[in-house]
Formats: structure tokens, sequence, C-alpha cells
């Protein structure tokens, strides 16, 4: 029964005594190990536990190794927070029965939290796949790894990453064997209030932290070149001057009930100052709000088209789809959500000119994330400077957004088509574009992207999360056995 080898996070004994003696009392627990950074308290460590270096960083590749050098039974039970944990009840021999009987060669599971004034909330993960790629994926806290399986994962490591030592692990570990999710609820989470701020194992990289970007990014690209999806940048030509358009750009609005926010979409672009013809398409998804109304008060000016879709089926990706089709839609479609607004006149000038100078199928500009009112909140400006033109498209596969605002060659998105959907449907496009073409990057911030109390994104529950991440997640799964097809 004694099958495991645990190891978690050790600052000093009163951190981690609580989550140690919960693990002595389980029957499947061998022996446990204690991850001890540079300044942890080594010498009142608890006797029974045996003290691991983490000095390098406790998601580090030392780290990883030295973990698979410890290890000395079937499994190994890494914990990632600095948390008290509860196993559930017979929890762990639940996770060694899935284990023999599936083949996993690392199993998570979903779990409860505990916050520090005793609230109690479910804490559901999901489902990994082959293009579960984030390195912020969230398996939970609590991992149960397959001894063979992480040695010899681990004995593949051939960099010594500061920040993505453990994200490369699992990356090779999931060419061994498979990754499994239990759908059941087996651990507790319990916050402790003298858990050190910002020191939780594992948190997931701030955008601004370049370093531990490049680091994300080599070992995903080492990843996709191992199982054949990675792409050279190498890319399609194109040829601008193919077909006829009524004009030279079409602002494209998706809209449904945002009379408080569509009037200053629609200013912002009337406003824009171009040396070509351009016009507004206003996809109007059956507002009931007074936004037809407000869209109505712009019917004299000749470059708005209103359009009200006679469908009743539609998401943002459709209502796209309907303003691209139509006759009236320019050589360039340029992305204008409902709520947001362009930082300047000159913003559709750029971002023409950029698919020209860069000879791409698709834009990408930065923006300022800001309140209603347009002043800036953090983080502030987004510019994804990790898109490079060298691996951009094979960086996309890791990351979770590209950035805005967007902007497409018409030809290619009538022939791509937008998904219907109301989330992701921008990253899918994303990755088909650059399948084949390059993506123009704009890092002047072109677009205040405005966060208030009715975005589609604002507080949403962990159920809707995780639909959302699950659903990026088989976008980039179907764009991985895509790109391993063309590779072939």
């Amino acid at each position: 029964m004694k099958a495991i080898t645990c190891f978690l996070p050790y600052i000093d004994a009163a951190q981690a005594l609580p989550t140690i003696e919960a693990l002595k009392a389980e029957p499947a627990v061998e022996r446990i190990c204690l991850l001890a950074g540079a300044d942890a308290d080594t010498a009142g460590a608890p006797a029974g536990c045996t003290v691991v270096s983490a000095a390098e960083g406790l998601n580090s590749s030392a780290t990883m190794r030295a973990i698979a050098a410890a290890a000395d039974t079937e499994f190994i039970l890494l914990y990632t927070k600095h948390n008290k944990l509860v196993p559930g009840y017979h929890a762990l021999e639940r996770m060694l029965h899935i284990a023999a009987d599936c083949g996993a060669g690392m199993l998570y599971a979903d779990s409860y939290a505990v916050a520090a004034d005793g609230k109690r909330t479910n804490a559901p993960v999901i489902d990994y796949q082959e293009g579960s790629l984030r390195d912020d994926f969230n398996f939970g806290s609590l991992l149960l790894f397959r001894t063979a399986a992480f040695k010899e994962a681990a004995a593949g490591i051939d960099a010594d990453y500061k920040a993505a030592g453990l994200y490369d692990l699992r990356l090779r570990l999931s060419r061994i064997a498979p990754i499994v999710h239990i759908n059941e609820y087996l651990y507790t989470d319990v916050e402790l209030d003298n858990r050190r701020s910002g020191e939780k194992i594992f948190d997931y990289v701030d955008p601004k932290n370049r370093g531990v970007q490049i680091e994300m990014e080599q070992a995903c690209t080492a990843h996709l070149k191992a199982v054949g999806a990675y792409l050279e940048p190498k890319f399609d030509t194109i040829k601008f001057g193919e077909e006829e358009f009524p004009v030279e750009a079409s602002v494209v609005i998706p809209v449904r009930n945002r009379v408080r926010t569509i009037r200053d979409a629609i200013r912002s672009v009337l406003s824009q100052e171009t040396d070509f013809a351009f016009n507004l398409i206003v996809v109007d998804n059956h507002s009931t709000d007074g936004t037809t109304e407000a869209i109505d008060e712009f019917a004299d000016n000749p470059r708005v088209v209103h359009i009200v879709p006679e469908r009743d089926d539609l998401g943002i990706g459709g209502c796209w789809n309907m303003a691209v089709d139509s006759a009236e839609c320019g050589k360039f479609a340029v992305q204008l959500d409902s709520d947001d607004v362009y930082s300047g006149k000159d913003t559709l000038a750029k971002i023409v000119r950029a698919f020209y100078e860069q000879n791409c199928g698709m834009v990408v500009g930065t923006y300022c994330l800001t309140d209603i009112d347009m002043n800036t909140i953090p983080p502030g400006v987004i510019d994804h400077k990790e898109w490079t033109p060298e691996n951009g498209r094979n960086n996309a596969l890791r990351i979770n957004g590209l950035g805005a605002p967007r902007a497409f060659y018409t030809p290619m998105l009538r022939a791509i088509k937008v998904p219907n959907t109301s989330y992701g449907e921008d990253y899918a496009l994303g990755l088909a574009f650059s399948r084949h073409n390059q993506i123009g990057r704009i890092y002047d911030v072109l677009y205040y992207c405005r966060r208030w109390e009715d975005n589609s994104d604002a507080a949403l529950d962990i159920n809707k999360m995780n639909a959302n991440n699950l659903y990026k997640d088989r976008i980039r799964t179907w764009e991985l056995q895509a790109r391993k097809a063309l590779k072939k």
C-alpha cells in the first residue's frame, strides 16, 4: 500500500506541519520530502521528513531533477501550494486505483477551497487534451505522477529553466503517458493566515516578466518540434490587388444591448482620418435596450451600414461573418468591440498600412485597459510582445490571446469563416491565419479596451471560465492536428 513519496514546498515548520501531519495519516504514503528554498528553515524541519533542495526555485528544472532523484516509490505526489492540504476520505487510494486502471503518467482532480474566513467553495478543473499547451493550465494544487514516467521525462530535460521547469516536465511527460483528470473532489486547500504573500509555488507568470515568458516559449517550441507541429518562419505571399471592393476598409462592430457605449464606438470610427475610403458595418444582434435606436441616430451618415440579422442564432462570430459576407465590406475588415474606442484618429490608417508593409493576412495591434471613462487601470498596456515574426505562429499555441484590435484581409476571412461563438473566435482566427501567413504587429496603443460591469467577461464564475478555457484548448487541439498534417 505504501506507494507514494510526497513532495511539498517548505518554508518553516509552522507552514508545513499541518500538511505533513495530514499526509502521515495516509496509509499509501511511504515518505515525505520537503522542497526547501534558499531561505527555508531547514534546521527546524519536522522529524521524519527528508529535506530536498529547491534552492534554484520551486518550479525550476533543477528541482524537477531533484524530485526525480529522491523518489523511490511507484508514485510521486507533488503539492504545489504553501496552504494546508486536507486529503479526502480514501482520496489517495482512489487516485492510485485510477492510475492503475488507465496507465496514467500524471493525474489531477477537482478540489474544495477554504478561505481564511472559513468559506468553502468548489474548485473544479478541466480535462487535459493535446492542445492544453497553456503554461497557466490549472491542474489544481495536487499532482500524482507515476514515478517511472516522471523520471523518464526528467532524464530528457536539456535546459536549465528557472521558471519553466514544471511546465517543461509536464509537456515531456505528456509525450510518454496520458495526463488524466479525475472528475471528483478529492482534496481541500485550506488557506493559512501565515502564508507568505507572493510565495505561492508555481504562481502563474506576470505577462510583464519577459524572462519567464521567454523560458515558457522555449519549452513550448521544443515540445512542438518533438510532436511534429512546429512551423518554420516561412510564409505565403499575399497579392492584395486581385479583387475589387467598395471601400478599402470596413470597421465591424457586432453589438447586442450596449446602449451605454455604442455611440462612443461609432463616433470613434467616424472620427478616423484616412486617405482611403472606409465604412462602418454595425451588426445589431436584436438589441432590446435602445441600442438599435442609438445606431439609427447615425442613419444619415453614408459610412454607417446598419445590419439587423434575420437569424436569431448568431454569436459574435456569426455577426462577423454576416458583416464580412455583405457586399458593403471592404478589402480589410477591422475589429472594434461595442464597449471600446480607438485611441486616436490615425488608428485605421496605421492598420491598413501594416497589411501592405508586412504582407500579412491579419494585423494585431496594442491596447490599453481602461475603465468606462478611459482612465488607465492595471495592468495598463497589453502589447503581446511575445509575438515575434520568427516564432509567433508557434508561441501562439501557448498564450491565451493575441491582442487587439484585430484586422483581416477580407478574401481570406471569407474563406476561413469566423466560428459562430461569443468567446475565443478571434483566437481561433489567429491560429488559422498564422498557419500559412504572417500576422502583422503594431506596438503603438491603438485601442482603449474599457472594462466595466457589463463586459461579457466580467465576474465570470468558475464553471463559465472552465468552459471558456476548455473551448480554447479544443481550438489548440484542432490546430495542432492541422499543423501535424501540414508537416506530413
